[in-house]
């Protein structure tokens, strides 16, 4: 009986383990990439009941906020009654699209009541009646805060999440149907 043995050199036995080693590899390098070149997009769908106006718009890639939809942001949400425009804290879109997650309405449309007012405007509407609940040192004037409601969604539950996320300022207008969220100091009303 013959019996060959055939021995591998080292060069062999590369020539093996290279494929093998590429197969479990190349896709971590894949996933690697992927992630890399295409960062998570943070984008918010709006329609201000003032203006009419709607805005769907990509504000944030990964943790680079995007100075021009930033400034398309100040605009759309300017002072309704004057046209004025102030720099937003990013901060509170953060908070819109961590708000609108935790209810479970991500790229839904948020209904803007308000955004930026100049002090005047605050002044007008806060000596128009006795119980506005506009505050005279409201954060709308430093563009930190919103009043929203989201279709579809309680304004009741919409308080609990934004409660939930203790990321700022909570206000519950339930006869008004809609919430007031800022990136001020944690409290509620």
């Amino acid at each position: 009986m013959d019996v060959t043995i055939t021995y591998m050199t080292s060069g062999t036995r590369n020539n093996i383990l290279w494929p093998i080693v590429l197969l479990f590899v190349a896709p971590l390098g894949q996933t690697l990439r992927s992630e890399t070149s295409s960062p998570r997009e943070y984008r918010l769908l709006f329609y201000h009941t003032h203006s009419n106006e709607r805005l769907d718009i990509v504000y944030r890639r990964g943790d680079a906020y995007l100075p021009e939809s930033l400034a398309k942001l100040d605009h759309y949400l300017r002072d309704s009654r004057t046209g004025d425009v102030r720099h937003f804290d990013p901060h509170l879109f953060d908070l819109l699209y961590d708000l609108t997650s935790s209810v479970n309405d991500d790229g839904g449309e948020i209904d803007v009541i308000c955004g930026y007012r100049t002090p005047k405007s605050n002044e007008f509407l806060r000596t128009r009646g006795a119980k506005t609940g506009v505050a005279v040192h409201s954060l709308h004037m430093q563009a930190e805060a919103i009043d929203i409601r989201l279709p579809g969604i309680a304004t009741a539950r919409v308080r609990d999440a934004a409660l939930r996320l203790r990321r700022g300022g909570v206000g519950y207008y339930r006869d008004s149907n809609f919430v007031h969220v800022d990136v001020g100091p944690v409290r509620h009303w």
